[in-house]
Parts: C-alpha cells; structure tokens; sequence
C-alpha cells in the first residue's frame, strides 16, 4: 500500500533511551536517564492522592472538555474557560494546528535548530517548512518575522527553546509580534515556562487575551511531572480553541490525567521547590563546565545543552556505557553537543565525574 508523497524519507521521532532499555542492553542495575527533560524529582504526593478517587470509574470514557480542569486552570491562569483547549501532551495540540491551518503550498516559519514536532507536521500536512537560523542559540525573531509571506500560515516559536534552552526577552517579544501579518496564526511553545527564573521573560496569558491568533502552549509533563499521563494545554482565543475541536479526537485528554493535572496544579509549593532545585542544579553544573573551560547556552529550562568538542555520538555512548543516558546532539543539530537534563544533586554529581572520565578532563579541587 502507498502512503501519501509527504511521508517519503520524514524521520521517526527518536526520544531519549529509556531506563529499562538501558539496563537490558548493558546488563546494567543502576542507570540515571537524564535524557528526556522529566522532572527529577517525580510528581506532587498529592497526585497519587486524587488518583484513588478515580478507582471506580475505569470503564467511563472522559468528559471531552475536561470542564473541571478547565475551570480549575482557567481560575489559576486567569483567563475565561473558552480560551482552554487541552491534548494529549501539548504535542498533540501542535499536530491539531498544523491539521487545522496547513495544506500543500502553505509555508510554515520556525528556527532551524528548534522542536522537531513542529517541522515533522508542517510536513505531513504536505506544507514547507520556512527555516530561520538561531543567533547564538536564540530565536532571530526579526528575520523570522521577515520570513513571513502571503503563503505563510504558522509561525513556530518555542520560549525557552529546546534544545538550547535559550529565551526571547519581552520588548523582542512585543517588536515581533507587531510586525506579524494578520493571516499568520503565531504558536508560542512554553513547554518549559515554570522552570524560567528570568524577569524579562514575557507575559505569554496577557498577549494571548490581546491577540486573536497566537496560541500559547504548555504542559503538565515537565516541571508537574505528569510525562507520563500525557496531558498538555493551549491558550489562545474562543474562536481559535472552537476551530481547533474540530479536529481534536474525542476523549483525548484521559480520566486519569485530567485528574492528575488538577491535584498538580493546586500544589504550587512543589512547583516552586523543583524550579528552585533546578536553577541550583544549573549553577553547579555550569561551574564545573566553566572550570573545564565548556561552553555551553544559557539555559531557562531544565537541561544544559554544552559542546564536548568531541563528536557528540561518541560522547553519549561512552556515558551510556557508564550508565549515563543523555542526548545526543547530532539528530539536534549539535555535532559535538550534548543535551544533559538537570537531575538531582547526586544525579548530576555523577553525571560530570563520568563525563570527565569520557573527555579525560581533571577531577575539580572543590566538589559541590
């Protein structure tokens, strides 16, 4: 059977290796994943908590509006219930806008070195992809916006930006969005917004109630660490949310996980614990990275993407070796880079004595 033309030669998502594939492979007992940005420190008790209350329920399909999470987030947010859309992970709601708004011929701009989802859609939809490059591991927004012609239709903005973990500032923010043409629907992806501790990174709610088409996207699955449930969310008008239903698939955030994201969402003080945890994590290792004389993109998220000035592949699988699983940043774009998830204290304790190990780099004279 012949699939369609724009699915000849596209690649197949590649995520980090899970931990149980490790183990199998190489006989391993003990490994530390810090490969897929999951928060190190799991979910909020209170999680596992609700979870009992849907014991009884199993065999009933979800509400499809998710009325009670939607009422509890846009509370939370402060924004009215009509502007919620929700998916099954924010990916989800990326291929839904690119259902929705893409065809043959359309073009679609986004950074070259960015999420791969975005590009992935753009093509299945048969569109073109429209790639403008980072400067300095950053969007070029100014170019980006130059881009933008009568065929375009969506223009992809990941804040802060995967894999560099790099932000646009809020005057960038509002100078771009001044000059986008009113046909362009703008998507902001903030996949790892509550983990920036930048104040100058922008007020994304205050801009999506102000500008009929930017949708902005966020998700349960990191900082929350609800990876596993798979629930993501979009922000944007009623109208937009109203076009975009009519493509979602029924039922497609779960019981389980609307649950889970209500009982996280209430349990802000976890949410503050890990962001601080995580920007702690951040300076340990970005000193020792300084020591060795690494460098490495400033980081809003909660990975480091840092040049080994060896080929990346090689270095990711002497750390797997070790027991060590984290990206490589050849499929990123990075040849010599790797992208490191922040782990815990000991995780990433681990992580740089085995990466000195891997570069021969000198033991440091103070440990963290």
């Amino acid at each position: 059977m012949k699939t369609k033309p724009a699915l000849k030669g596209l690649p197949v998502y590649e995520p980090g290796k899970p931990l149980e594939e490790v183990k199998r492979e190489l006989g391993l007992n003990e490994v530390i994943k810090l490969a897929s940005n999951e928060n190190p420190y799991g979910c909020s008790q209170s999680v596992w908590e609700s979870l009992m209350e849907e014991r009884e329920l199993f065999n009933l399909y979800p509400e499809g509006e998710a009325p009670e999470l939607r009422e509890e987030l846009a509370g939370f947010l402060g924004v009215d219930p009509d502007r919620l859309l929700f998916g099954n992970g924010s990916d989800e709601i990326v291929q839904m806008i690119a259902r929705a708004y893409l065809e043959p011929g359309a073009e679609a701009v986004m950074a070259d070195k960015t999420f791969s989802r975005y590009k992935t859609q753009v093509l299945i939809e048969g569109s073109k992809p429209v790639e403008v490059p980072l400067v300095d591991g950053k969007h070029d927004l100014e170019a980006m916006a130059r881009a933008a012609t009568e065929r375009t239709r969506i223009i992809w903005v990941c804040n802060p930006n995967n894999p560099t973990g790099t932000i646009i500032s809020r005057q960038e923010w509002v100078n771009f969005l001044n000059r986008i043409p009113e046909h362009v629907l703008v998507v902001l992806d903030e996949a790892y917004k509550e983990y920036v501790t930048d104040p100058d990174y922008p007020d994304s709610v205050h801009w999506a109630k102000d500008h009929p088409r930017l949708i902005v996207l966020r998700t349960f699955s990191k900082i929350y660490g609800l990876a596993s449930f798979r629930i993501g969310y979009g922000i944007t008008s009623p109208e937009i949310v109203a076009e975009l239903n009519r493509v979602r698939e029924p039922f497609n955030a779960n019981r389980l996980a609307q649950r889970a994201a209500r009982a996280a969402l209430q349990d802000q003080d976890f949410v503050s614990h890990c962001r601080e945890q995580n920007r702690r994590g951040i300076e340990e290792i970005q000193t020792r990275l300084d020591q060795w004389g690494l460098s490495y993109y400033p980081t809003q998220g909660n990975f480091i993407l840092l040049d080994t000035r060896q080929p990346s592949d090689t270095v990711f699988h002497c750390l797997l070796k070790r027991g060590i699983i984290v990206r490589s940043g050849t499929p990123l774009g990075f040849p010599t880079h790797i992208r490191v998830t922040i782990g815990k204290p000991e995780q990433n304790k681990r992580f740089l004595d085995e990466l000195a190990k891997c570069l021969h780099l000198p033991r440091p004279e103070k440990e963290f």
